[in-house]
């Protein structure tokens, strides 16, 4: 019997020094992409893709993110007084919109400890991580395009995006084979970890979209701490190699990095134009400057 998606897991103890002095008190995830807080955007995904249920792993200082997704009584009850159901509606909405769970990770100990503090809310089944601070627009979302492409494999998939020159170093790229009959298919031998441009083995770079089957969990707990003396899921999908197949999925679609300044600049402009109700307004501002 084909095993489904279910659950998405979202690692949110970060710390966010990237946007310091804006994170000192308030998580990154909650930074807001035009009027949405980052981590949103990436639970509407996971839901439009069929996932049940959201577990959200935190820290210290991200009492927020739980109070985002909570009933808020007083602010409906002022919003229903004065009569703006617009706004009532659209706070009930974001309280009601799923099943939430959360666990805390103590120490900031890597993205594989993330997920691995997660294991006892997953249990024996596949499920999806999503990183908060990756944004990906697209018509079919992101993680639906890999949901479906594990339930032809029900293999793990890594989303993943050609990134071409110097930048590739960046990121985790792909030792990779071809799929004969899927373009966007890719079969995984191995990771490399920012690799120099000329030794890039592929130009297949990991985004943070992942779909994981529940053997990761092992093959994390038996996996020695690596760069930065953190547990790193890189790491732990390597040594998942050795027991199952890995693939590599070039998603359709447009990925921002919120996680970066001009990322997140880049993105709020993208977002922001393609608003009805901004965008008109917006794009004739952008004219008037001089650039």
């Amino acid at each position: 019997m084909k095993k489904k998606v279910r659950k998405a897991l979202f690692p949110a103890a970060g710390l966010g020094t990237r946007f310091l002095p804006a994170t000192k008190a308030l998580p990154k995830e909650m930074l807001a992409l035009v009027d949405k807080p980052l981590i949103q955007y990436g639970v509407e995904e996971a839901i439009a893709a069929g996932c049940e249920q959201i577990i959200i792993v935190t820290g210290r200082n991200k009492a927020e993110i739980e109070d985002h997704f909570d009933i808020s009584f007083e602010l409906e009850q002022l919003l229903e007084r004065r009569g703006k159901t617009d706004l009532l509606a659209m706070t009930r909405q974001v309280s009601h919109m799923a099943r939430i769970a959360y666990v805390r990770q103590k120490e900031a100990m890597g993205l594989g400890h993330a997920v691995l503090m997660a294991r006892d809310l997953v249990g024996d089944e596949p499920f999806a991580v999503i990183l908060p601070d990756d944004i990906i627009a697209a018509e079919v979302p992101c993680l639906q395009q890999m949901i479906e492409v594990f339930e032809k494999t029900q293999s793990s998939i890594l989303a993943t995006q050609v990134v071409e020159g110097p930048s590739i170093s960046s990121y985790g790229v792909l030792d990779c084979t071809a799929d004969a009959e899927d373009p966007r298919l890719v079969a995984v031998r191995t990771l490399v970890e920012k690799p120099a441009p000329e030794e890039a083995p592929s130009r297949n770079a990991i985004i943070g979209r992942y779909i994981l089957t529940p053997r990761i969990f092992d093959v994390l707990e038996n996996t020695a701490l690596g760069a930065g003396g953190e547990l790193q899921l890189t790491d732990g999908i390597k040594g998942l190699l050795e027991f199952e197949e890995v693939y590599g999925y070039t998603f359709e679609g447009t990925r921002y990095d919120a996680g970066d300044k001009l990322g997140m600049l880049k993105a709020t402009v993208e977002f922001s134009l393609r608003r009805d109700d901004l965008g008109p307004e917006f794009r004739e501002y952008l004219k008037t400057l001089s650039l």
